[in-house]
């Protein structure tokens, strides 16, 4: 599933088309596709993993869900679920989750949630965090109303930088190590981006699919974690479990 990061990437290289009007349509999506034909798109915008088409009285929500793709300016020889032509190109978008979401696209998302956001608040994510005490920190840092944005790649290198065992206890974690946290969340979401751009995001993982720890040289633990069920790669040594 793509993170945040990814989907800012996504916004930046379809600029060419913002402001531009829909000339043809197609795809096999459950909206009603029709009613974008003619339509000028006036803005691109992120929530997260969303990425979102803004129109004059409707935005198309678009969520890519574990294996969705997308295509600019080519096509895929699968069925998309959206196309857009438009006259000085095409977008395209696969295996994807689109929907309408109706009016001012500000009633429906609090960007505030969003750690790559300029309107991203640190302060509400603790408070939230502070409200879920026996929660494990795992399944805290892929809650999307906590931490929009954050994915499995960054909750792992999240907590392997900040020394915290993903099966902590919210509650038990000591609160400048959770405001630490919070503010990584966000630090390596914009690390990730440039990593991304530059085509070296991998050879960055400290902990993310490795077998063995580069502060204590012991093995890496493999485990789904959590009720989300999720894999983490920790140490037991170098993270500290909070219980």
């Amino acid at each position: 599933m793509p993170e945040g990061p990814s989907i800012i990437i996504l916004k930046e290289e379809v600029q060419q088309f913002a402001g531009q009007k829909i000339i043809e349509v197609d795809g096999n999506s459950s909206i009603d596709i029709e009613r974008l034909k003619d339509k000028t798109i006036l803005d691109f915008k992120t929530w997260g993993k969303h990425f979102l088409i803004c129109f004059d009285d409707f935005t198309v929500k678009i969520h890519l869900l574990m294996f969705g793709t997308y295509r600019i300016n080519e096509r895929k020889e699968t069925k998309p679920r959206l196309s857009m032509i438009f006259s000085n190109g095409e977008l395209n978008f696969y295996t994807c989750s689109v929907k309408i979401l109706e009016g001012d696209i500000n009633l429906y998302y609090n960007w505030s949630e969003d750690v790559m956001n300029e309107k991203w608040n640190p302060k509400k994510a603790k408070k939230s965090l502070d409200k879920i005490p026996d929660e494990m920190i795992c399944d805290a840092i892929l809650d999307q109303n906590i931490f929009s944005g954050v994915g499995n790649i960054i909750k792992n290198e999240v907590l392997y930088r900040c020394k915290i065992h993903p099966e902590s206890l919210i509650g038990k974690i000591p609160s400048k190590d959770l405001k630490n946290i919070i503010n990584e969340c966000s630090i390596y979401s914009f690390e990730f981006l440039d990593w991304k751009k530059n085509y070296e995001l991998k050879k960055h993982w400290l902990a993310y699919t490795k077998s063995v720890c580069l502060r204590c040289n012991l093995p890496i633990h493999r485990k789904h974690t959590g009720k989300r069920n999720r894999r983490s790669f920790f140490c037991t040594n170098c993270q500290k479990l909070h219980v």
